[in-house]
């Protein structure tokens, strides 16, 4: 099996943290071969805890699978699709990390419900399991009781916004400062996650975005950042989205939102004031867009992740 997700899981909810957050994650490796588990570059892995452990797990997550589970069509281990089944009907929340998603899909715990994998993978998910909405364009997927995310670094993505979910935003930028991470890269649509938009390659318009993001409070139209990018306004849009992926209109949109979500998470000033701070404008209208792209009120959301992390327990 895979090494790399493995270690991610074992590295985000292993080492304890009980400075950031106390209690930390109770946190178990298990396996269907608890004496050994051969994993890719001839690395034997051994565990103390066999798949019966997740009977008691509040929360599963699945690594990358077996490359032959994806390449070759093998099935996905009968143990291991009873216990996750168990333990999905028993409440706990489960996690999928790159092709860990097959495993989920093969215990139904994707079907009718979008889902992110490994993008040279998407399709051979939807193919075999049809009933699933793969949605190969994002980093990962939040669903609630059910996470998916793409593979290699958005498994890292999808770690760390388990931890600001769980424990908050501080303790989760924590983890990622002492992992040397992003405290918080975007994922996709869905509750408490943005739309995913990539950094551009375009060294040219780097410091145009920078300028942009210290600006956010400021009214910023597309002439206006087209000159300051000494283009033509048809040019400046068609450069942008070639480099960025969306449209000028729509990145400042989705950066507005993260700096509201940060005032949110990290300040008590009104809600009139961290739509003026964000550039969204109005309260109302710092409503709309949250209500819109998050599903939840500015209020809700301050609520879920100013939450008290000292004595909280993880879920």
């Amino acid at each position: 099996m895979p090494l790399f997700e493995v270690a991610i899981a074992c590295e985000v909810f292993g080492p304890e943290r009980t400075d950031l957050a106390d209690p930390w994650y109770d946190f178990r490796l298990c396996a269907e071969k608890p004496a050994g588990t051969r994993s890719e570059f001839g690395f034997l892995q051994h565990t103390r805890h066999g798949l019966d452990a997740l009977a008691e797990a509040r929360t599963v997550i699945v690594p990358a699978l077996p490359y032959a589970c994806v390449q070759s069509g093998l099935p996905v281990s009968p143990a291991l699709v009873e216990a996750l089944t168990a333990a999905a009907s028993a409440g706990a929340r489960v996690i999928s990390l790159c092709t860990g998603a097959f495993a989920l899909a093969a215990a139904g715990l994707l079907d009718g419900r979008r889902a992110a994998t490994h993008w040279l993978y998407a399709g051979t998910l939807s193919m075999l399991h049809p009933q699933v909405r793969v949605d190969a364009s994002v980093l990962y997927v939040d669903d609630g009781d059910v996470m998916t995310s793409a593979g290699r670094g958005a498994a890292l993505d999808l770690c760390l916004h388990v931890v600001r979910k769980d424990l908050g935003a501080e303790v989760s930028n924590q983890v990622a400062r002492r992992m040397v991470m992003p405290a918080h890269r975007t994922g996709g649509q869905a509750q408490y996650v943005d739309l995913s938009i990539p950094d551009t390659d375009d060294d040219s318009l780097g410091p145009l975005l920078q300028w942009a993001g210290t600006r956010l409070d400021q009214p910023l139209t597309v002439d206006a950042l087209a000159r300051r990018a000494g283009m033509s306004p048809r040019t400046f849009a068609r450069r942008f989205h070639s480099a960025v992926g969306t449209t000028p209109l729509q990145w400042l949109l989705n950066q507005r939102l993260i700096r509201a979500r940060r005032l949110l998470e990290s300040t008590d000033l009104p809600i009139d004031q961290v739509a003026e701070h964000s550039g969204l404008g109005s309260a109302a209208n710092l409503r709309r867009h949250f209500s819109l792209h998050l599903g939840v009120t500015p209020t809700g959301y301050r609520h879920t992740f100013r939450r008290d992390t000292r004595g909280a327990t993880p879920a």
